[in-house]
This record gives C-alpha cells, structure tokens and sequence, in this order.
C-alpha cells in the first residue's frame, strides 16, 4: 500500500528543529556551557543552514506552513523546564538570545515558533493540537541535533499518524557516525529524502544545484 508524503501547500509543514543561537552560535553555546565537536561546527555552518534557508524559502514560495521549535524555557529563572533539563542543570531563559532561531533561518510575518524543554516536541508541547488546526498530515523535519531532538520529533510524529519526511543533510550531531545512524534508523519511521529531493517536490528553481 503507496502513501502520499507530498508536501503540498496545506496538507504539509516544515518543522526546523532547535536551529537556535542556543546550539548553532558558537559564542553562544559557549557561553551557556553547551559544548559540541569540531565536527558539528563545520556542518552546521557549511551544509545544515544553508540547506535549511534553501528548504525554508521553497516551503514559503509553495504556501506550506514553516513551524519552528526552540529549546527555550516559559520563565526567566526555569521554572517550569522537564526534570531532564533541571537535572543536568540546563537553562536556556525565556527571552535571552539562546531561544532566538539563527538569523539566517529565521521566522518571517507569524510564522509560529514553539519553546520546548524537553528533547520531544510531542510530549512537551501542544504541537499536535497546533498541527490538526491547520490541516497538517505531513511533516517535513530537519535541524539539531539529529539523535536526539530531531529523531524524538520523527519517531513521535509518525506514532501520531503523520506522515513524517526526514532530510538527513538539514540534521547535524557531534559526529557522522550519531548522523548516519539517525538517517538510517529514521527508515523505519519516515521518508528519508534529501534537500534537493525535497526542493523539487517543492517545486523549487534550480533545485538540481542546491
């Protein structure tokens, strides 16, 4: 039996995934004591953003709707952050610039962004009550880091009956070895397309050279 993952104005969504200055600005990391590799700096920097601005921008010109989610706490003090966060003693403060999605990426008009504390949007938000109000039944879903926030929102999308798109060279992890295991485990639970594939199901100018 043949699904539709199409993603079609109306019917489908892009879900960026945590492409915030939190883990995609290195100063800014830094400075919240969010350490990464060497590895993740250089995909996030050469292949992960300007894909992601590529698959935005096409989402945009075909009418699907772009959601964005935020690691980002409903307090300054964090009150209400998951016990995992409050465990391992991680803050991201409501309104600090750790919460704001890179420049290069960022929510146009009313666009809808979504402050999480937890790995799983799904869990820890009302994304799926957003989702059903518009008419989504796709999803296509790419950003940081790829084992854990990413692949949470994958596997709990498609649990939840959407018809989930992952595209591996949006995603990145500390190391190739955490991305290609995602990629490959995510099979089982998504179409596994990459960014030119999806630009021209976008329907995308030029996508043959993205």
């Amino acid at each position: 039996m043949g699904y539709d993952f199409s993603l079609s104005a109306g019917r489908a969504a892009l879900l960026v995934v945590d492409l915030q200055r939190g883990f995609c600005d290195r100063k800014v990391s830094e400075a919240l004591g969010f350490a990464s590799s060497d590895h993740f700096w250089y995909r996030v920097d050469d292949l992960v953003l300007p894909n992601a601005g590529k698959l935005i921008k096409a989402a945009r010109e075909a009418g699907v709707e772009v959601i964005y989610t935020v690691i980002e706490a409903l307090t300054e003090d964090g009150r209400d952050r998951s016990l995992d966060h409050k465990r391992s003693d991680f803050l991201i403060p409501k309104g600090s610039p750790g919460g704001e999605v890179m420049a290069q990426v960022a929510p146009q008009g009313d666009e809808i962004v979504i402050p999480k504390t937890a790995s799983g949007i799904f869990n820890a938000t009302n994304i799926e009550y957003i989702l059903r109000n518009l008419g989504v039944e796709r999803l296509c879903v790419f950003g940081v880091y790829s084992h854990q926030c990413v692949e949470s929102a994958v596997r709990d999308a498609s649990d939840r009956g959407f018809l989930v798109t992952l595209v591996p060279d949006a995603c990145a992890a500390k190391s190739e070895e955490q991305e290609a295991t995602t990629a490959e485990g995510m099979k089982a639970y998504a179409r596994v397309a990459t960014t030119v594939e999806v630009l021209k199901e976008l329907g995308a100018k030029g996508a043959s050279a993205a």
